[in-house]
């Protein structure tokens, strides 16, 4: 059992960042950053494989967002640079022990955090 705890989300303006924290209580093979606004599906941004600290970006962050993790591999950050108005949604951690989650599918990651809400304004 994995449980995981986002923080760090906020209200910022286009252009400027933001850091997303996610606090694991236990090992996972794989952390992902996931988001989503109303009335879309969860959307998969980054992953990273805790073991090897391989890390796999969806194309519409990949270069602006960073995915991270401390030496204890039970924290793992979501280095959000260049924001844009539509970068506004919840933002969720979820792990997982597949072994294919760069593929970010959200229903293949059974623990997830209760979200963290960013808002970008111009």
């Amino acid at each position: 059992q994995v449980q995981l705890a986002e923080s760090g989300g906020g209200s910022v303006q286009a252009g400027e960042s933001l850091r997303l924290t996610c606090a694991a209580s236990g090992a996972s093979y794989c952390v992902g950053w996931f988001r989503q606004t109303p009335g879309k599906e969860r959307e998969g941004l980054a992953v990273i494989y805790t073991g090897v600290g391989s890390t796999y970006y969806a194309a519409s962050v990949k270069g602006r967002f960073t995915i991270s993790q401390d030496n204890t591999k039970k924290t793992i950050y979501l280095q959000m640079n260049s924001l844009k108005p539509e970068d506004s949604a919840m933002y969720y951690c979820a792990a997982t022990h597949t072994l294919a989650c760069s593929l970010m599918i959200a229903a293949r990651f059974p623990y997830w955090g209760q979200g963290t809400q960013v808002t970008v304004s111009s």
